[in-house]
């Protein structure tokens, strides 16, 4: 082959070449269609199953739109309790200790040794009760000595007065023999009380809380022989600000309740209010009385206090778990066994898990108070308490 032809060969493969191309380029495109129709088939097929699914999700949601429906219909089990009328109160309220208004420790008023003791601690004693005896052998020589002074200046005053009478004794002397039969009068009067103070008695009557002394034990003039509380009346000192003592008055009820047994009540009085306010803390000294404490209660007890500011007496009473508050208003659930209604009700006074009710209901009616949290207008119901079968079925609201 000549270099021409060789040439011409050389020059026409590109021709062929491009004729290759061309093919190959049909199968791209192809290709490309076919992948482009696979993928609408896929998606042709994921939107069916989608659509499948969607189908199956919507019967899903379906069934489960009947099942919440079901759940809703279902008797929703409820506690009851009918409103009732009674007395309620309002208070104010404070804590103190209670303190005998009498404890005094009774004093040693002369020195001796302790030769009897009559009583012991807890024991209760009347006024003028013997406690204790002291050894009065030093005070009834005394007196004797003072009882034989005072005749010996009696006979000196009896003859100074008849001298006197005759004139033979000076004014002076007569004075002075006077003088000495009234302190001797006065020596045997202090002797007398010396020996009655060897027997040590109770000021008062109330109960022995401390016994200082032992028999055999010798004291000095003031020592500490015993402590005698009267436990009735028992007082509280309360101080109030001046608002919350506004209205109160000597007499006014009061409640008191022990710390160490909340269940436990006294009753109890206002005794008095003091005149003034102390400027220092801008509060009131208030006074209160309980009489005739029964023995639970004892001087220094920790209570709290209540102080009745009002009292409504033919109050309409409900638990207090029976009102369901909002931000502007209260409501309850009230049901007559058929019918479920919410009710809006006006409260009043507070009291011991007691609410008075104002308005929005009648003695009587059945209030829910238990339960009620999941309740809504013409909801079903079941009375706890109750048969199964008995089942409030309200219609529901629109």
């Amino acid at each position: 082959m000549s270099e021409q032809e060789k040439n011409t060969l050389e020059e026409s493969d590109p021709l062929d070449s491009s004729a290759d191309l061309g093919s190959t380029g049909t199968k791209r495109t192809r290709r490309r269609w076919i992948s482009v129709s696979a993928g609408l088939v896929a998606a042709a097929i994921l939107a069916v199953v989608v659509l499948g699914g969607g189908a199956d999700d919507a019967n899903g949601a379906e069934k489960a739109g009947d099942e919440v429906e079901e759940a809703e219909k279902a008797p929703v089990p409820v506690e009851v309790i009918e409103a009732r009328e009674g007395a309620i109160a309002a208070y104010v309220s404070a804590t103190a200790n209670l303190v005998a208004e009498n404890d005094v420790t009774v004093l040693a008023e002369i020195e001796g040794r302790v030769t009897g003791l009559n009583v012991e601690e807890g024991d209760s004693v009347g006024r003028g009760q013997v406690l204790a005896r002291l050894d009065p052998s030093d005070e009834e020589i005394a007196l004797k000595k003072a009882q034989l002074k005072l005749a010996n200046a009696e006979a000196a005053y009896e003859r100074a007065r008849d001298l006197m009478g005759k004139e033979l004794i000076s004014r002076e002397e007569h004075d002075t023999v006077t003088v000495d039969f009234q302190v001797s009068g006065q020596e045997l009067a202090e002797a007398e009380w010396a020996l009655a103070q060897t027997v040590v008695r109770a000021p008062f009557g109330g109960r022995v809380t401390v016994r200082h002394i032992q028999r055999g034990q010798h004291i000095q003039q003031g020592d500490e022989l015993f402590q005698i509380t009267d436990f009735d009346p028992l007082i509280a000192r309360i101080y109030l600000s001046e608002t919350d003592v506004v209205g109160l008055e000597p007499g006014t009820a009061v409640r008191i309740l022990l710390n160490a047994k909340p269940e436990f009540e006294l009753a109890a009085k206002i005794r008095q209010i003091s005149p003034v306010v102390d400027t220092a803390t801008g509060t009131v000294k208030v006074t209160i009385e309980a009489s005739a404490p029964p023995s639970e209660v004892r001087p220094g007890s920790f209570v709290s206090i209540h102080v009745v500011r009002e009292t409504h007496a033919e109050a309409l009473l409900i638990p207090r778990e029976a009102v369901l508050r909002e931000l502007q208003s209260s409501h309850v659930f009230v049901t007559d066994g058929e019918t479920v209604s919410k009710r809006t009700v006006t409260t009043g006074l507070e009291e011991s898990g007691e609410v008075e009710i104002v308005k929005g209901l009648e003695s009587g009616e059945q209030v829910i108070i238990a339960g009620q949290g999941g309740l809504r207008e013409g909801a079903q119901i079941r009375i706890l308490g109750a048969d199964d079968e008995t089942v409030a079925a309200a219609p529901e609201a629109g």
